[in-house]
């Protein structure tokens, strides 16, 4: 085995190849674990939002950090004398004015000297723990115990003895494996410091349940499976640490402050026959707890059906997430979300579920949330009061009101915001100062810049799809996006399909501007046949007046500039790949970390 930590001149023995990655590089011979350079992107977005999550932790540790400390500062200096008290109630015996003066020169003496013998506090950044419970290669822990330096070590798991033994070797390769720690004085012995990458051999599963417990818990999770993250997923809702509503600190001393905290789940699903079709709703079920849609924004269908996976999990443990990032990249999703604790939230995922009626054919969608939340406030106190009830519904007829067309029931999912745009714009400004440390940074950038300016809005259209609806030519996007915003609505770009839009407007104001479009570009109806749902499309007069005339808003920030905002395909055959098998030629077992395609 290669032992030289001059990562920039390895001898690659015979049968092996050296694979290099950013500032990390690995030795793969052809029996080792599943590698595909294409997810270079999936790790670049990974160590970005992990260190930013981490620098935000900090940060608001050190603030808390700072107000406690000011506040004993004040305390301190409006009490420099603590008062005596007397015993049972009886009076304080009485002091001369000399005797007072005496105390008090012989206190300031001594918290002189006291102050002198304590050192000034100090505050300590935040070092977190990370477990990655599918490793294979061990490429992903090593780049987050070199990338981010806030890391305090990372735990990377895997099934396999071969993947463990090539994450050892890559480990040490690139100098982060166990090493002595000496000290000054030559009376103490050297101790085993077990290094910043942490190789475990065993199921992930069992890994994740033996750190549920307070104590042991990790700040943040990490999955990356081939296929579906469902059978890891409530155990790694146990495992990550969770935030409170509150900030307890430990009252011994303020330099040791600890912090209750939210951790961070990071979930990879590649199982996109599943979540974005409709051939395996009994899997998609099982997997997920609801049914996926048919239709063309299926790929934001999936992340809902994975952030409500993520949120039933959680709830079973009184605690919510917060989806921070949620992304559907080329064959996969990948969701960066908040885990906190608190029952008044958890019992809010309720109101952020919902099921959607989808019509067969203009693809138009009916949101049917779960439940709602009733807030009553108390007139003579002003305390507010939250009841939980069952939505009425449905919300619609049994057919689409657009183009009495057949629904189909997707869901339950989940409705609420995909993206925090405070926490994307903080990445968006990391990966600025330090886009040269990512080799996908423009595509970083791209994808980054439309997460952020997305609406909430739940889901997408294209133009060509609306307009074939209505068997018409198609208009632009910024033409559609101008007709909607003269109208007053919001819109955005989607980042999960490349010429969508996302809008607030109702489906009979979009498919009125397509009916103002209709007018200037007339259809030939003597193409569509008499049973169309385009002719009921077209024989509905417009509501709505569709101005078409420029918006300065229907270009968004991302189109001013030139953005990398989609995947080109980098290289020939570059999608999923087979699964990978060991080197005994046997499927790989449930729980075995491989890197996903």
């Amino acid at each position: 085995m290669v032992t030289s930590t001059a990562t920039s001149s390895v001898e690659v023995p015979d049968g092996f190849r050296l694979h290099t990655e950013n500032t990390s590089q690995i030795l793969l011979s052809a029996n080792d674990a599943f590698l595909n350079p294409v997810q270079e992107f999936n790790r670049d977005m990974s160590v970005a939002c992990i260190r930013t999550w981490s620098e935000d932790r900090n940060r608001e540790k050190e603030e808390a950090w700072r107000k406690v400390t000011r506040g004993k500062a004040v305390r301190a200096a409006n009490n420099p004398n603590k008062k005596l008290k007397g015993d049972g109630g009886h009076p304080i015996a009485t002091t001369t004015a000399e005797e007072s003066q005496k105390a008090k020169e012989e206190d300031s003496g001594e918290q002189l000297q006291e102050s002198q013998k304590k050192p000034e506090s100090v505050f300590r950044p935040y070092n977190f723990t990370l477990l990655e419970a599918l490793s294979a290669t061990g490429l992903r822990s090593i780049r987050y115990a070199k990338e981010i330096p806030l890391l305090k070590f990372v735990i990377a798991n895997d099934l396999s003895d071969a993947a463990a033994a090539t994450m050892r070797r890559n480990v040490e390769l690139n100098g982060l494996g166990a090493f002595e720690e000496t000290s000054t004085d030559p009376a103490t012995p050297p101790k085993l410091n077990p290094g910043k990458v942490r190789v475990n051999e065993g199921d992930a599963c069992t890994l994740m349940y033996n750190h549920r417990e307070d104590k042991k818990r990790v700040d943040v999770v990490d999955l990356d499976p081939y296929g579906t993250a469902a059978p890891f997923v409530d155990a790694a809702v146990q495992c990550v640490s969770d935030g409170g509503d509150h900030y307890s600190f430990a009252t011994h001393a303020a330099a040791n402050l600890t912090l209750s905290h939210k951790g961070l789940l990071c979930v990879t699903c590649t199982d996109l026959a599943v979540l974005a079709t409709t051939n395996y709703p009994e899997k998609c079920f099982s997997n997920y707890g609801g049914v996926s849609v048919k239709a063309e924004y299926a790929h934001e269908a999936a992340l809902r059906l994975v952030l409500h996976s993520l949120s039933t999990a959680a709830a079973r443990y009184g605690r919510y997430i917060e989806p921070v990032l949620s992304l559907s990249i080329d064959f996969y999703v990948r969701v960066f979300v908040r885990v906190w604790t608190g029952a008044m939230e958890t019992k809010r995922a309720l109101s952020k579920t919902a099921n959607y009626y989808i019509c067969s054919h203009c693809q138009a969608w009916y949101e049917q949330p779960l439940g709602r939340v009733v807030e009553k406030v108390h007139e003579k106190s002003g305390h507010v009061n939250y009841l939980f009830k069952t939505q009425a519904g449905p919300t619609v007829s049994e057919k689409c009101p657009e183009c009495e067309s057949t629904l189909h029931l997707a869901g339950p999912m989940w409705s609420g915001p995909l993206h925090d745009p405070g926490f994307v714009g903080r990445v968006l400004e990391h990966l600025e100062e330090h886009k040269d440390h990512y080799g996908t940074a423009p595509r970083m950038k791209g994808m980054l810049t439309l997460a952020k300016e997305e609406i909430a809005a739940p889901f997408y259209f294209t133009a060509s799809k609306l307009a074939s609806a209505f068997h018409c030519c198609s208009p632009s996007l910024n033409d559609i996006a101008s007709a909607l915003l003269n109208a007053g609505h919001k819109v955005s770009r989607s980042h999960a399909c490349a010429g969508s839009l996302k809008t607030t407007a109702p489906h009979r104001d979009t498919h009125d501007v397509i009916r103002g479009w209709i007018k200037k570009n007339p259809v030939k109806m003597e193409n569509i046949s008499q049973g169309s749902p385009a002719r009921r499309l077209l024989a509905k007069e417009p509501l709505l007046d569709a101005n078409f005339k420029r918006h300065p808003d229907s270009i968004t920030p991302s189109g001013e500039v030139k953005l990398v905002r989609y995947q080109q395909n980098p290289t020939p055959y570059w999608g999923p790949k087979p699964k990978a098998v060991s080197g005994t030629g046997n499927k790989r077992k449930r729980g075995e970390g491989e890197e996903t395609a």
